[in-house]
Parts: C-alpha cells; sequence; structure tokens
C-alpha cells in the first residue's frame, strides 16, 4: 500500500499514462501506485507496447561497468520495439573531458560538450549511466555530467546509475517489496555492510527516497560517520545498533556506501573503519534471527561474507534474483512513459 492509495487488495486502478522527459528521481514517476500498476501490466505482457517504439532508437551511453542494467535496459528498450546502441566510453570511443576551461594536453581527446550533441544526433533517448568520483563531494552532487546530458543533448535522458543515484534499481527494488509483501505496511531496513572498497551512495539514496515516497515503515541502519545526504534519507530514522534495526524486519535490503560526507565533507567517499574490524554488519543468520522471517534484498553484484554470508543469500527468503529480474520492467516502464511524452 502506497500513500495516497486505498488498501492493498483493492481492484487494481485504471492506469493514466505519465509522460517524462527525463527520469532522475522518484518524483519524476509520478504516482506510484500508477506506476505499480503499469508494472504489472507490462510483467505480464512484456510486448504489448511494442509498436511505441518503432523507428526509434536508444542510446544507451557506459561511463563504468555494467551487467544487470546493460542487460535490462536494453531488453527493455526491445520490449517495446526500439532499436538500440550501446556506447562504453571506456572502451570503444575516445577519451572524454569533462572539465570546461581546460587546457586539452593530455590523454583526453574529445570535450563532452562537443560529443553530447553529436550523440544526440543519432538517437531519440539517451541514458546514463556515469558514477560519483567521489574526491569532489560538489562536483558528484551537482549531478554535471547527467545534467550536461540533459542539457545538451536535445533528447530526453534517464539515469541508469549516476553519482548520487540509482532509480531504475529503487523502482524494480520496490516492484519486488510489492510483490513479496505480506502485510499492507511492512517494515524495510536498509543496512549499511562492510566492503573492501569505497562505494558511492547511488544505491542507498535512491532506495531511501523511494522507501520515504512508499508507505513503508523504513529504518536506516549504519556505523556512526555513515549518514546519507538529507536530500534523500529524509526524515528516516537511524538507528545505530543494527540488531535493534532488524528486529520485526520484514525486508533487509543491505548494501555498503562510503562517507557521504554530509557532517565532515573532508571525509567524503572514505571508508571510516577497517573492514576487517567491521564484520559485525555482515549479515548473517545472526541478524536475520531476529527479523519477521525478512526477505533479504541487494542490488548485486554483492561480496559473499562481506555484504551477506551465503546462508543468508542463498536461503529461500532471498530475493536477489527475482529483484534483478524486475530490473527489466522498471526500464520498460521508464522508457514507455519516455516515449509517450515525446
Amino acid at each position: 500500500m502506497y500513500k495516497g492509495d486505498a488498501p492493498l487488495h483493492r481492484p487494481r486502478p485504471q492506469h493514466v499514462s505519465t509522460k517524462m522527459k527525463s527520469f532522475l528521481n522518484v518524483q519524476d514517476l509520478g504516482n506510484l501506485a500508477e506506476a505499480l500498476a503499469e508494472a504489472r501490466e507490462i510483467k505480464q505482457d512484456r510486448y504489448k507496447h511494442v509498436g511505441l517504439g518503432r523507428n526509434k532508437t536508444a542510446l544507451l551511453v557506459f561511463f563504468n561497468n555494467s551487467l544487470r542494467t546493460r542487460l535490462s535496459t536494453q531488453k527493455a528498450a526491445q520490449n517495446l520495439g526500439m532499436n538500440v546502441i550501446v556506447l562504453d566510453v571506456n572502451a570503444g570511443a575516445w577519451k572524454l573531458e569533462t572539465e570546461r576551461g581546460v587546457i586539452m594536453d593530455g590523454d583526453r581527446s574529445e570535450h563532452l560538450l562537443e560529443a553530447i550533441p553529436v550523440m544526440g544526433s543519432y538517437c531519440d533517448v539517451i541514458g546514463i549511466r556515469s558514477f560519483a568520483g567521489l574526491t569532489d563531494r560538489a562536483y558528484d552532487y551537482a549531478e554535471t555530467v547527467y545534467h550536461q546530458f540533459v542539457r545538451y543533448s536535445g533528447r530526453p535522458v534517464f539515469a541508469m546509475e549516476t553519482a548520487t543515484v540509482h532509480p531504475l534499481q529503487a523502482f524494480a527494488d520496490l516492484i519486488t517489496i510489492e510483490e513479496h509483501r505480506r502485510k499492507p505496511r511492512p517494515k524495510v531496513v536498509l543496512t549499511w555492510a562492510p566492503h573492501p572498497r569505497a562505494l558511492p551512495q547511488a544505491v542507498p539514496n535512491s532506495f531511501a527516497q523511494w522507501m520515504n515516497a512508499a508507505d513503508v515503515d523504513f529504518v536506516i541502519t549504519h556505523p556512526r560517520g555513515y549518514e546519507l545526504d538529507p536530500a534523500f534519507a529524509g526524515n528516516a530514522p537511524v538507528e545505530y545498533d543494527q540488531m535493534k534495526a532488524f528486529e520485526g524486519a520484514d525486508f533487509i535490503y543491505a548494501k555498503n556506501w562510503s562517507c557521504p560526507g554530509v557532517t565532515r565533507p573532508e571525509d567524503y567517499g572514505r571508508i571510516l573503519d577497517d573492514y576487517h574490524e567491521m564484520a559485525s554488519w555482515t549479515v548473517s543468520a545472526r541478524q536475520m534471527a531476529v527479523t519477521d522471517n525478512a526477505r533479504f534484498m541487494h542490488c548485486l553484484p554483492v561480496r559473499r561474507g562481506m555484504i551477506v554470508t551465503d546462508e543468508v543469500i542463498e536461503a529461500p527468503t532471498s530475493l536477489v534474483i527475482p529483484e534483478a529480474a524486475n530490473r527489466e520492467i522498471s526500464a520498460t516502464v521508464v522508457l514507455k512513459r519516455i516515449l509517450e511524452g515525446m
């Protein structure tokens, strides 16, 4: 059940299409009940709208590695009858400069400000995947690369993960929770877990943002110093005792993230503690035992033995595979709405 929605088992509402020009945050999707109803319809017939993208081309631009995002978004575009061009910037293009005012005397041969309008001339819709650099918080949180595409491409742009958000993942997470909820207002816990590398905050930011928009009992748990930006965490309660946060939970969403630098900007992108010393935060049977037989979720890829134990991720309550499969559905809904707005 979602804010403003009627009880969970009422007849499905008649879908009213929401046209989109870009997709970055949950607000861009509009009413969540309608979006979830549309996702259910698409899941029943993925090719119902195959004519919508006829003679349209989606350009998927990857500045970073991808497995689920690349495959699911390409499949979603094909579900709608679109042509798809995939560009791996690091493997199949000139190295791109993103900063203004620089003297390009290094190994970067082309500026993004010329590359973007060229890309736009070959397609109708552009998807962007560009991770945070984790060195300049202001640059990352301004979503500089994404907004350059919005400004200079002349095409609708959607985020396939950016410096601060991963909305296609969060939408798929919400679809998965809707499919597996056992009560009208489940308790959903986002938990930090250890990792050997510094990771961006995009996935936890989006998950928090989307859970705050949904009618769930949402709690965030992490060690002190890892507080998410209030723009995404909102008023969600933070519980620093992981075991207490897990009590009675229906869904556990595990994810590592580096320091967001909210209170100490100089710590942005850092790992604040040796991950060996944080092993107690790894999601194991010990934590899951205090939940209400909670479903385990993670965006993948996942480092077993660090984020989660084999026992938990392989249990019948693990949703990581259905969750990944729903990436195709979330991307299909988003692309459909963008096409309807053209």
